[in-house]
């Protein structure tokens, strides 16, 4: 019995931060009808900023504390990626307005490639080291309820709480302030939410920002588990199950597509694995999407489209 709470628990971290990573899709999809590609580009982005800066703010500042100059990185990588969300709501998405799904795709495809291209040309290529002061040692919890106790990673656990936190806030940002519903309105019918007096660009600009403030906690927590990176682009990948499963248009879809497909992984591979070779972590997440498509496309929690003709 330890043994399985143990992995469920490690399940349900790992699908926290898969979450998080989905959110960025789920967001932009809600807001503007674009599939970003480019999130996972935005997410090596941002950790690529906030690792360097982390290395030349005590250089230009004489700054000594390390968890201030984190700190500090953490900032001024954030304003980063508000201005790139600006530059790209600015110079791309406005100039393609109402244009067809195709379109709009290949856009967040050449955002992809630019980014990568201009993080490694602004912060280089090599891999990078973020230090946010989490412990990387387990600790042993429950040792009175079960023999042995359950071992927890207290890194995963710490950054599970900051992706739940940051996916708590997220909601009742959509739920309870004026700009969330806004945003809902948009996400229904564009021409309706113009009509009314909703500005489409303005909420285009806030939620690229929204998703480029979830790229940062994403990067910051994923580069201080495996180091930044080029590699760190393939999280997106792992999260596109997850928006599967969930649900293109659906915030919770999000969080429980990632908790079910985390603890699915974990699950699978521990008490499967053995008796077909190991390596179904790798592919148990995109089986489980393509049985979804097959079934039910728009997920557990995504809007079923009906078109009469």
């Amino acid at each position: 019995m330890a043994f399985f709470l143990e992995t469920l628990l490690g399940g349900l971290m790992a699908g926290m931060l898969y979450s998080l990573v989905a959110l960025g899709f789920v967001l932009i999809f809600k807001a503007s009808g674009v599939f970003n590609f480019a999130q996972g580009a935005m997410v090596l982005f941002a950790a690529l900023a906030m690792a360097r800066f982390a290395e030349w703010i005590p250089a230009w500042t004489g700054i000594s504390n390390p968890i201030v100059a984190t700190m500090l990185a953490f900032v001024v990588a954030g304003v980063v990626m508000f201005a790139v969300s600006w530059v790209i709501e600015r110079l791309v998405l406005r100039h393609l307005v109402n244009q067809e799904g195709a379109t709009l795709l290949m856009a967040t495809l050449g955002i992809t490639y630019f980014l990568e291209g201009l993080g490694q040309t602004i912060f280089g290529s090599d891999i990078y080291k973020i230090d946010i002061g989490m412990p990387k040692e387990p600790i042993m919890a429950f040792e009175s309820m079960f023999e042995g106790g359950i071992l927890i990673n207290k890194e995963d656990l710490i950054a599970a709480v900051i992706a739940a936190a940051l996916v708590t806030l997220l909601s009742i940002f959509f739920q309870k302030t004026s700009t969330g519903r806004a945003l809902r309105a948009v996400a229904d019918d564009h021409q309706a939410a113009q009509s009314i007096g909703i500005p489409l660009n303005r909420i285009w600009f806030i939620v690229w920002c929204v998703a480029g403030v979830v790229a940062l906690v994403a990067g910051m927590i994923w580069g201080s588990k495996l180091g930044v990176q080029f590699s760190l682009t393939t999280v997106a990948l792992r999260a596109l199950p997850v928006v599967i499963l969930g649900g293109l248009t659906s915030v919770p879809g999000a969080i429980i597509g990632g908790l079910i497909i985390g603890v699915g992984e974990k699950l699978s591979e521990v008490f499967l694995g053995p008796y077909v070779g190991g390596g179904i972590e790798i592919w148990f997440a995109y089986v489980l999407a393509l049985g979804f498509l097959l079934f039910r496309p728009q997920g557990l929690f995504g809007e079923k489209i009906i078109d009469r003709v």
